[in-house]
């Protein structure tokens, strides 16, 4: 049974940082591309980062220069490093492995208020 549990978020000031993490079950870690998805309220849920098992990552343009994905194979878990987080990147942010058809994490608030 493959499981992912996250946690790290909650509520920021703008400009502040977060770091969220996703550690995996069930599956050879290694082996498999990692995503983190955000979905704020009313909208869909869109890609924020990837990483694949050769450290290869993507950026959507809107987070470019203020988060980091990494990932330690050896723990199971991949990270996202949140800095100078703005009031628009508030939403719930969802772990994402590419395995089989897919799997989601239960998901993470973070609020970026004053």
């Amino acid at each position: 049974q493959v499981q992912l549990v996250e946690s790290g978020g909650g509520l920021v000031q703008p400009g502040g940082s977060l770091r969220l993490s996703c550690t995996v079950s069930g599956i050879v870690f290694s082996y498999y591309d990692m995503g983190w998805y955000r979905q704020a309220p009313g909208l869909q849920r869109d890609l924020v980062a990837s990483i694949s098992p050769g450290y290869g990552t993507n950026y959507v343009d809107s987070v470019k220069g203020r988060v980091t994905i990494s990932r330690d194979n050896d723990k199971k878990t991949a990270y996202l490093q949140m800095n100078s987080l703005k009031p628009e990147d508030t939403a719930i942010y969802y772990c994402y492995v590419n395995y089989g058809s897919g799997r989601w994490g239960q998901g993470t608030q973070v609020t970026v208020s004053s």
